[in-house]
């Protein structure tokens, strides 16, 4: 089918047209053993096709589910489409997800299929596969270590593309009908949210959600076929599979796989993407190397980093911006271009990006600002899985770090009387699979879809402005609003914080918990000729905790100045014993914190938060990286922190 402009309205449908327009440019590559391989999209198309064959020839049904398992690799995103060529629907996984992770989500979908990309994710699944009678086949793409193992139902992903090859006379014929089945109301793929509050949910998206959704955001930041994205984010994350299947099919650019997160900055560098997206914590964690890279260097460097730094945060954004600065600034910019910028953009890899992208945290204001300084086109958007990831965009010359943007092509935006932001747009979800009453709730009958955030449009821009999760958001016994949120992200911008969660919702004041940016703190200690052994040892050394303080009063000064929430300010903290971790449950395999898990784990350090102890000794289980369980044991120090008075319109209750 196609629309009445000729587009073709499902993912195999742009991929036929892709081979047929863009047949001989380069459509995916991949780096292995050093050396970058690469498939135009007439030979992705042939490798598609003949790996649809295959499943075929597996017995794969219309309806039926397909598992991806695995990091970024084409021959996994092919899956993906050949699935939905034979009338199934994908479901991509998180390969870092434990046995019992992908158990649910394996059964709840009910999957017949499995492609994994290597030992370890085989591994898991058979770990489980008593309790998953649905399983038909599993299939694996990296052979090493699997000749041993039992291949009654175990495959290589490579014999079943050659088995498609060879049978092709038998299936393409009922291929090429069950392509032609495909229309805009087909399920594209299916996609488990993070599951903050509880078990994840499966969003089934259509193809009209992923190719209209495709087709409005890269016009919006106007996308040409001759872009490069580098697919490093995991691939059961929604704006993986816009970035890398979505847009990547609708406009033609080519998708390039890091040889293994290992060489992921290396494998940037040589691609020098054009089109890039990273989360807040992937650009604070460049920035801050950058500046630890800048502590070792000679003292030349260092003064001409600081001396074009400074020109760059005076002028850079105005110059990206196409705005008037003087003759004078643009010739040190140009020179800062040439000594610093150009040479510290390609160490990065961002020599050639267009247009960047951050969403999924706010990500601060003074990190957002040191990338547009050096000339980089980075911008916020907010979205989610259940938009198909476009709500709102930043449009070319209207990027600020407060806000996340106007809406998104296509998508409407209104704000009930509590303060909740909600949608409607082409990429609003199906549904929620087997969970019609969460459906009902989140989804009205006009299309209406509660984001579960808290907002305001800003009068004059149309800019959203988001101020936190709308559960999260409270009072205070005083009456103060609390927005704990908004308190989290302005401690994570210091180099030495990697995650705070704060406390404070019906209690008379804020404390929290502060997890400590182990490379950066790590540095700091080697630099100073300071000995430890580990984490915990680190965590709770007085001058850790003393720079650590003097981050919080800082922030506490900041929050002051902002009367309505000047309430939030942080009376008491300590600093975790240990890093908040996925495999523990606290966080999401978003990194989303989970906020009701930790205090309920951590409710005796939450207790002595607000007991007014001063040190508490404790013990948590840990979850090691092969699946044992295991306990640590930590005192830890807890200390006031100066709070500034809060101002009084703040304190009134409402």
């Amino acid at each position: 089918m196609a629309t009445p402009e000729g587009d073709p309205v499902s993912v195999p449908g742009l991929l036929a047209r892709n081979a047929a327009r863009f047949g001989d440019k380069p459509a995916y590559r991949e780096k292995e053993f050093g050396i970058w391989q690469s498939w135009t999209w007439k030979e992705a198309e042939a490798e598609i096709r003949a790996m649809a064959m295959g499943f075929l020839a597996l017995g794969l049904e219309r309806g039926e589910h397909v598992a991806v398992i695995g990091r970024n690799r084409p021959a996994l995103y092919w899956s993906m489409v050949a699935a939905q060529m034979c009338g199934a629907i994908p479901v991509p996984l998180y390969q870092d997800a434990v046995a019992e992770e992908m158990a649910y989500v394996l059964d709840h979908c009910g999957a017949v299929f499995v492609v994994a990309g290597d030992q370890e994710q085989i591994d898991k699944v058979l770990s489980i596969q008593d309790r998953l009678p649905a399983i038909r086949h599993m299939m694996y793409l990296d052979p090493r270590g699997m000749r041993k193992y039992d291949h009654t139902r175990l495959h290589a992903l490579s014999d079943i593309v050659a088995e498609g090859r060879v049978a092709h006379e038998r299936f393409e014929t009922e291929l090429a009908a069950r392509v032609r089945e495909l229309d805009a109301d087909s399920t594209c793929v299916m996609l488990y949210t993070s599951g903050t509050t509880g078990k994840p949910k499966g969003v089934v998206l259509s193809n009209r959600n992923i190719v209209e959704t495709s087709k409005n955001s890269a016009e919006f930041d106007r996308l040409r076929p001759g872009d490069e994205v580098l697919a490093y984010l995991p691939m059961a994350w929604v704006g993986d599979f816009i970035f890398s299947i979505g847009q990547a099919m609708w406009t033609g650019f080519c998708v390039n796989c890091p040889e293994s997160p290992d060489t992921m900055m290396t494998d940037l560098r040589e691609i020098g993407p054009t089109y890039y997206f990273a989360p807040p914590r992937v650009f604070e964690t460049q920035l801050t190397n950058v500046m630890i890279r800048m502590e070792d260097a000679g003292r030349l460097k260092r003064w001409l980093f600081r001396r074009f730094m400074a020109v760059a945060n005076r002028v850079g954004p105005a110059i990206l911006d196409g705005k008037r600065v003087s003759a004078t600034d643009r010739a040190l910019y140009t020179l800062g271009e040439v000594l610093v910028y150009g040479p510290l953009k390609n160490a990065l890899g961002f020599t050639r990006v267009r247009v960047g992208y951050t969403a999924g945290e706010a990500i601060g204001p003074e990190i957002f600002d040191f990338y547009r300084a050096l000339g980089i086109n980075l911008k916020q958007l907010y979205g989610q899985t259940e938009a198909s990831v476009f709500i709102t965009q930043q449009p070319d010359h209207e990027v600020r770090p407060d806000t996340v943007g106007v809406p998104s092509p296509g998508v409407e935006i209104r704000i009930d009387e509590s303060g909740e932001i909600y949608y409607r747009s082409p990429g609003v979800f199906e549904a929620y699979y087997k969970n019609p009453e969460s459906t009902a709730k989140t989804k009205d009958a006009e299309g209406w879809v509660a984001t579960g955030d808290a907002g305001f449009i800003e009068e004059g821009t149309g800019h959203l402005r988001i101020i936190d999760r709308a559960k999260d958001v409270g009072k205070m016994a005083g009456g103060a609003l609390f927005a704990p949120k908004y308190v989290e992200n302005k401690l994570k911008f210091y180099p030495n914080i990697l995650e705070a969660v704060v406390f404070g919702a019906g209690r008379e004041m804020c404390c929290a918990f502060i997890n400590i940016d182990l490379t950066a703190v790590g540095n700091w200690a080697e630099r100073n000729n300071i000995a430890y052994s580990s984490y915990q040892e680190l965590a709770g050394h007085p001058q850790v905790l003393d720079t650590v303080q003097s981050h919080v009063e800082e922030v506490n000064r900041s929050v002051a100045e902002d009367e309505m929430l000047s309430g939030c300010q942080i009376h008491r903290f300590l600093v975790l014993h240990k890093e908040l971790d996925a495999d523990d449950g606290e966080l999401t395999r978003t990194r989303k914190v989970r906020r009701a898990v930790i205090g309920e784990k951590y409710a005796d350090l939450v207790d002595a938060l607000y007991g007014g102890a001063t040190e508490i000794a404790t013990e948590t289980e840990v979850t090691y990286e092969d699946g044992r369980k295991g306990a640590i044991r930590a005192t830890l120090e807890i200390r006031d922190a100066a709070v500034v008075p809060a101002a009084p319109k703040a304190m009134a209750a409402e």
